[in-house]
């Protein structure tokens, strides 16, 4: 993309925070690393153009791909419509931090727009009963490794970490998106403890002991 003049794509891309993951290569290798099992729910949040929510059809899971920008809906439709022979995508046209969650068991694979880390974390992880199994999310690699310390350096993730495991996984560069962003990503992993530390029912209570502490 050197010396290429941005076009209003790209322009709207960036004012949305959107980098999409278009390095075919490495979309491969982060879905065949994820332990995928047939039929389980899905959810990839900011799908974009779909090139998670394609990859996700082809190993065989069952997909709502969520994005709220009217810009790529009629894209993923359409790019969805062309590519599944056997499954189809349930389309959700969201704003991620405000989406409303499964009722279903279901996980979390997504590249989302790196601005909204922190609310989309905690849209999923404040209520241990109603989040998800896992979450495989690519962010920032300094956001990713900040929240994977142990023991905890953040307060957030602190206030999370008795009822959920971070992990760090592969760094992934920053030309792998489009548009480039300044900084590389990383792969990371949430699992649900299986026993908890606490009880589920005290998680409000340990946010709002810590919140004073913490910054945005």
């Amino acid at each position: 993309m050197s010396g290429r003049r941005p076009t209003e794509r790209d322009t709207r891309r960036r004012e949305l925070g959107q980098n999409f993951l278009v390095d075919q290569r490495v979309v491969s290798r982060f879905i065949s690393s994820l332990d995928l099992h047939p039929d389980e729910l899905v959810l990839d949040l900011g799908a974009g153009t779909g090139a998670l929510t394609l990859r996700l059809l082809d190993a065989g899971v069952d997909v709502w791909a969520v994005e709220c920008d009217p810009a790529w809906l009629d894209v993923l439709r359409r790019n969805v419509a062309n590519h599944a022979r056997h499954r189809s995508a349930r389309i959700v046209p969201a704003d991620l931090r405000r989406l409303r969650l499964p009722r279903l068991p279901y996980r979390v694979v997504a590249n989302p727009p790196f601005g909204s880390t922190t609310e989309l974390l905690a849209a999923f992880l404040d209520d241990p009963d109603r989040g998800p199994g896992r979450l495989d999310l690519i962010l920032q690699r300094e956001v990713a490794a900040k929240h994977s310390r142990q023991p905890p350096q953040s307060l957030r993730t602190a206030a999370w970490a008795p009822w959920w495991e971070f992990r760090l996984g592969d760094t992934i560069e920053r030309r792998a998106f489009r548009p480039q962003p300044r900084v590389d990503a990383a792969v990371l992993t949430i699992t649900r403890r299986e026993p908890a530390i606490l009880p589920s029912r005290l998680s409000p209570r340990l946010r709002e002991l810590l919140r004073p502490a913490w910054s945005e």
